[in-house]
């Protein structure tokens, strides 16, 4: 027993014994020594035997299609019984091994490249009888096969005559290696309690556990690839579970935690709407509303404000902050980026200035005696609002008494750095209410798994005056009466962002697209063109784009640095090159920069070659502005696994589930997590016990940590 458990990857406190054979370190399988374990964990995104387990195959060879020679046919894979006649070494080096074969019907060849002589005289000895497996193909009239992939004698047969699954690869590792590590890892699968209610399993004809995850890696024939698949039906549902009953946890042991209730509406709020130069749209109303009704009650809110690019959500913060205030409490705001911070602040300045409030900006900016001050201020409550980046969560940073905290752009964020906010208030008053602010449309599945622990509320209507953005497709080949266009839109006082495409999510790359049109530019506009991407330093990035807010450069080169939350109003152009290649998610992000002020502003999609898909895309954004049908069509086009870009960090990444193909599978997964949460909250119930293996074995641990914290 001690000899398994020093190979088992590091105890996570209260797993389950049972699952320490799934959780060994990866170089526990065969074949997988130190050199290809890195190898193993590029593919396998893991380095336990559990991550070969989620490597899914993406195709099967189907080695049962038996044919003789006379009748292969070119260009499939089939399997022979051949007799050995002859080996020929090649003349040269550069030319193949071959070795002669026939049977009944016919002469073939077996072709080696860089062949071991021995080897192959060992394998295939003249006059023996062998079965060969592989792809045909033919060469001046004549059948062959390149490198079969198996050899072996009659009592073989069976072994070679298989559906095999072909996995996904990296340089350095073979289909054959990772089968071989796949074998080894099944070998280990437990035998698991059933978590699953019985009716619901019954019902679809699923599978045990470990017979599902066999079945995944041995597939049937081709339909055992299907996303329908009972055995891969079972292995999603169980994934959305886990995550869904995780989310149902944390927002059940939050909400079970001592908040407290906040005086909402009152003076404050009164000076704060007359200080606004516009009134509140019905969709602002009702989330101020429920926004009020969980902070009037003692108990934490959680809640998701989803709003549209410009659909304002900013004043429902601050409506939300000013309970707090109005209480007595300090609240904070906090962004991804720096540039977001200041606007914020500069947003919200006019705001609370009119209701006499103090704020400052802390960020990872600030140094030495000056943030030792800032520090002080929060510390003593002097400062009632703080505005900042992550920097707000590090040690160090102690509020007096936090009441809210507001964070934008939650999917920047992981849930773990919520929670690190959070923790900033004072647990003998009462934890800290959180508003989580979201400027990118969520389609309602995916808002299921990455927000399933939270109320949400839909800032669903613009503010009035807001006018449209007309939005043309234009082709690459017209880009020299782009530059034209924007010349004479220019010399009429308008400024224009010049968006350059995504290579590949390579940043070198993107920067070399993006200063090759700055220098295009550059050399028809001089000093009037600015550049900004994702290797600048923060504090030069800034300096860039405070002189185009402020009208000192007309055209804002950008990679995508500038997709969330920047506001020029007097930006009207934006003109996104190759935007065939963005999802249609980021495509709306971008267009959100213009149409922010009183001028009629343009949006001009570039494109490059078209496929069906990309040009169905592109007529969308064209049709519409709204974001949440664009984000709908996103995940019905792309998938989720891209639809907020894969270097964004909050979204969940599933290994087996697949949106939206698994969407209704989701919907069952939260309305059974719901029910489980309401009958055995503790999880100490008969189900209870399968349920947090279940948990373990998706790595859930930290909901089962709320279990103990209470």
């Amino acid at each position: 027993m001690q000899a398994s458990a020093e190979k088992t990857a590091p105890q996570t406190t209260g797993r389950p014994f049972i699952l320490d054979p799934v959780f060994r370190r990866v170089t526990d399988l065969p074949g997988v020594g130190p050199r290809n374990a890195k190898l193993f964990e590029k593919i396998c995104s893991g380095d336990k035997v559990l991550d070969v387990l989620w490597h899914k195959p993406i195709e099967i060879v189907d080695r049962r299609f038996t044919s003789d020679v006379a009748q292969a046919p070119a260009g499939r894979i089939a399997t022979l019984t051949v007799t050995i006649d002859e080996h020929k070494a090649p003349p040269r080096r550069n030319l193949p091994y071959r070795v002669k074969c026939h049977d009944a019907t016919g002469h073939m060849d077996l072709v080696f490249f860089h062949a071991h002589k021995d080897w192959l005289a060992k394998q295939l000895p003249i006059g023996s009888t062998v079965i060969v497996s592989g792809k045909i193909d033919y060469y001046q009239g004549n059948p062959q096969m390149a490198h079969p992939d198996a050899i072996g004698s009659e009592e073989d047969r069976s072994a070679i005559e298989t559906v095999e699954p072909v996995y996904p690869l990296t340089q350095g590792l073979t289909n054959k290696v990772v089968r071989k590590a796949v074998q080894g890892a099944l070998d280990l699968v437990p035998t698991l309690p059933e978590w699953q209610n019985d009716a619901f399993k019954k019902q679809n004809s699923w599978p045990d556990w470990d017979a599902a995850v066999r079945t995944l890696h041995n597939p049937p024939g081709a339909n055992g690839l299907e996303l329908t698949h009972p055995a891969r039906m079972r292995l999603a549902y169980d994934e959305l579970l886990a995550g869904q009953l995780a989310l149902a946890m944390v927002r059940h042991h939050q909400k079970r935690k001592q908040g407290r209730a906040y005086q909402t509406g009152g003076a404050l709020r009164e000076t704060l709407l007359g200080a606004l130069p516009f009134a509140l749209t019905r969709a602002q109303q009702r989330a101020i509303g429920e926004i009020d009704k969980d902070m009037q009650e003692p108990i934490r809110m959680l809640r998701l404000l989803q709003g549209d690019v410009g659909a304002g959500k900013t004043v429902v913060a601050a409506l939300a902050m000013l309970n707090a205030i109005a209480s007595g409490c300090q609240a904070a705001i906090m962004a991804p980026t720096e540039i977001l911070a200041r606007q914020h602040a500069e947003s919200l300045k006019p705001w609370l200035e009119a209701c006499g409030i103090r704020f400052v900006i802390l960020t990872g900016r600030d140094k030495g005696k000056a943030r030792e001050t800032l520090l002080s201020q929060i510390r003593n409550g002097a400062a009632q609002i703080v505005i900042g980046t992550h920097a707000l969560f590090q040690e160090g940073v102690e509020f007096a008494d936090l009441g809210v905290a507001v964070i934008d752009e939650q999917h920047r964020f992981g849930v773990h750095q919520r929670l690190m906010l959070a923790a900033k208030g004072s647990k003998e008053k009462g934890g800290v209410d959180v508003l989580v602010m979201t400027a990118t449309p969520i389609p309602r599945t995916l808002t299921l798994t990455a927000y399933g622990d939270m109320d949400v509320s839909k800032l669903d209507e613009k503010p009035p005056g807001r006018k449209p953005v007309d939005t043309r497709l234009i082709a690459k080949d017209h880009l020299g009466q782009m530059i034209d266009g924007i010349a004479r839109q220019i010399q009429t006082g308008a400024r224009a962002y010049w968006v350059c495409p995504l290579v590949e999510e390579s940043e070198v790359l993107d920067l070399a697209a993006a200063e090759e049109r700055y220098e295009v530019l550059e050399a028809r506009f001089g000093e009037r063109v600015g550049l900004v991407h994702g290797k600048m330093k923060p504090a030069d990035k800034d300096a860039v784009m405070e002189k185009f807010a402020a009208g000192d450069i007309d055209i804002l080169v950008a990679t995508t640095v500038i997709e969330v939350g920047v506001n020029v109003p007097e930006a009207t152009i934006m003109v996104i090159e190759h935007a065939e290649r963005f999802g249609l998610s980021q495509l709306h992000q971008l267009r959100g920069r213009v149409g922010r002020g009183a001028d009629k502003s343009y949006c001009f999609l570039m494109y490059g070659n078209l496929t069906k898909t990309a040009k169905e895309r592109l007529s969308i954004m064209r049709d519409t502005e709204d974001g949440f049908k664009i984000a709908e069509k996103d995940l019905e086009l792309r998938g989720a696994g891209e639809i907020l870009g894969t270097r964004q960090s909050g979204m969940p990444v599933f290994r087996l589930a697949e949106l939206p193909a698994h969407a209704d599978l989701l919907a069952a997964a939260r309305d059974d997590a719901r029910l489980i949460m309401d009958k055995d909250p503790d999880l100490k119930g008969p189900r209870g016990d399968s349920l947090r293996i279940l948990l373990y074995l998706f790595e859930r641990d930290q909901a089962i940590q709320y279990l103990r914290s209470g």
